[in-house]
């Protein structure tokens, strides 16, 4: 087993997890079976209970792990289905030690930072490694594993320093992504924050054998050799990668940058020097992305707008699609407070900016979420999608609400409602699952990767997904729609097409006589990956473009 550790300085949200992805999809590209293994150094046990805000979205695995994005990165770029142990936090760590503590693994020694966390550390990382994660399910050859120099981080960083010389220097290789920031006053690229960062490392017992180093243009030769000098490694161990049109370019600098080369002799790898033909499809892939002229424009209604990784895999869903019509990806985030009658009121220029972004999309999608802040205004969008047949994709909380608008404009029960938002109501259209107990809030909800039965053959949504009779998607929900009321809404128009294997919880909604109105109770973005876009977010841009009926027409086969 190798093993490639991805450190981070400077500042965090520098790229580690592209980079890591990128070099994972670059030794997968020669032949190699690779894993990836993504270290946070925060308390919480998983990523569940974060709001977007803290770390962005809260990535969802096949085994129900809540994990970091950065495992989605690693999933999509590598085509593999990672584990909940694949994401290791100190809390995760510091449970597990109280624990075998707790039941008398130590003999009564005294329980220590080191060497007991800093074993635990090497232990699960060692253990996790040979996980199986692609479709062959044979043992991974190269393990990726990415972790930062915060103070809570510190053990971790001391374990790698153990490990190191544990896996032995031909099987352990450090690379080391940094900035290189250009300030305006004088133009010229900075490596001062690098060296300080390198040192810092250096300090703490590990020496990077690759220097990425980031930067928003283009990095000058003078530049390189300066960071070579001053961090003590060749000239040919100082990697640039700068600010790329998209995230698909990144491989293709990396290895223009004859990083198989290196890797090949400082590892020890059986490869050839040349990547084989998925490296070159991922340059098929960039070149046809920036060649791209044509527009679709997608209004994303939701409530963490702010922070464009807080829909990352919804973001890169959307984009693997349009990039497989060859359509170039608009997508407009629209605050979906600002859709409501009372901002008209409070602010009335964001009121009918936001209204004019949602007029002018050629779709509209209403993604996940929790909590009643913004719901009214999501109603408002995909009203106004049902009433102007404009193509629409609601996703979990954004099929429930589908369900709720239609309740009450549609069945006139204008006090239709989720119980999570309104217990009290008298026609509860979205109810609690009785299974999941609503006490505890982590890892509580339904969670992973399940099957849902399509119950009808004249299904849209069936008819993208190949004309199967089942699908397996990922669900992160506490809430469902209301199994004893779905006769009502079928009666109207509105047709309940897919379920779970039971019969009882509602997994897919389509509306009769609408290009595209399309609800789904689980997360497909999770599942989405560059060369096979997810169906459902497929369909909302063929609808979007006025392509559906005839990518339907020719069996659900894109025109070359």
């Amino acid at each position: 087993m190798k093993y490639i550790l991805v450190t981070g300085g400077v500042i965090s949200g520098i790229g580690k997890g592209i980079i890591a992805s990128s070099i994972g999809t670059i030794l997968k590209s020669c032949g190699l079976r690779v894993t990836a293994i993504k270290i946070d150094p925060y308390i919480n046990i998983d990523a569940g209970t974060f709001s977007p805000y803290e770390h962005g979205e809260v990535f969802v695995l096949n085994d129900g792990g809540e994990v970091d994005l950065d495992l989605g990165n690693y999933e999509r770029f590598l085509d593999i289905s990672l584990y909940k142990d694949n994401n290791i936090t100190t809390g995760k760590i510091y449970q597990h030690v109280i624990n075998k503590e707790r039941h008398g693994d130590y003999l009564g020694k005294t329980v220590q930072v080191v060497p007991h966390i800093t074993d635990a550390v090497q232990e699960w990382v060692m253990n996790q490694a040979k996980v199986p994660v692609d479709d062959d399910k044979k043992e991974p050859q190269i393990c990726l594993g990415g972790t930062i120099g915060d103070i809570e981080g510190m053990p971790f960083v001391e374990a790698f320093r153990q490990f190191q010389f544990k896996a032995k220097r031909e099987n352990f290789c450090n690379i080391h992504v940094s900035l290189v920031p250009q300030p305006n006053a004088t133009g010229e690229q900075k490596t001062k924050p690098t060296q300080n960062s390198v040192r810092a490392l250096r300090g703490l017992g590990l020496s990077p054998d690759l220097i990425v180093c980031r930067s928003a243009k283009p990095i000058e030769m003078a530049v390189k050799e300066k960071i070579s000098m001053f961090c003590h490694v060749e000239p040919e161990q100082v990697i640039f990668i700068h600010d790329v049109s998209s995230t698909y370019r990144v491989p293709i600098l990396l290895e223009e940058q004859g990083i198989i080369k290196y890797f090949k002799q400082r590892l020890n790898l059986p490869i050839d020097d040349q990547p084989s033909d998925l490296l070159m499809k991922w340059k098929k892939m960039a070149c046809r992305y920036e060649r791209l002229l044509k527009v679709c424009s997608i209004a994303l209604v939701g409530k963490y707008t702010k922070l464009s990784d807080c829909y990352a895999s919804v973001f890169k869903a959307l984009e693997h699609s349009a990039l497989a019509i060859n359509y170039k990806l608009d997508l407009m985030y629209i605050d979906s407070t600002e859709l409501e009658h009372s901002m008209e009121a409070e602010n009335s220029v964001k009121y009918h900016q936001a209204w004019h972004k949602l007029c002018k999309a050629d779709g509209i999608l209403v993604p996940g979420g929790f909590g009643i802040r913004g719901t009214e205004g999501k109603l408002q969008a995909i009203s106004w999608a049902r009433t102007k047949k404009k193509p629409f994709l609601g996703v979990c909380l954004g099929m429930q609400l589908a369900v709720v608008e239609f309740a009450r404009n549609c069945l006139n029960w204008k006090d239709a409602n989720s119980t999570e938002f309104d217990p009290d109501t008298k026609n509860p259209v979205v109810i609690d699952m009785p299974e999941h107990n609503p006490g505890d809030m982590g890892g509580t909800m339904r969670l992973g990767k399940r099957r849902t039965v399509f119950k009808t053959e004249n299904s849209v949504l069936r008819k993208l997904y190949g004309d199967e009779m089942f699908v397996e998607e990922r669900h992160r929900h506490r809430y469902e729609v209301n199994p004893e009321l779905t006769h009502c809404f079928e009666e109207k128009g509105l047709k309940f097409v897919g379920h779970d294997i039971e019969g009882n919880r509602m997994e897919i909604i389509e509306l009769e006589n609408h290009p595209y109105f399309v609800g789904v109770q689980f997360h497909p973005e999770f599942s989405s990956r560059p060369m096979k876009p997810s169906p459902p977010y497929l369909g909302l841009l063929l609808a979007a473009t006025g392509t559906l009926n005839a990518y339907l027409q020719r069996g659900c086969k894109l025109s070359p």
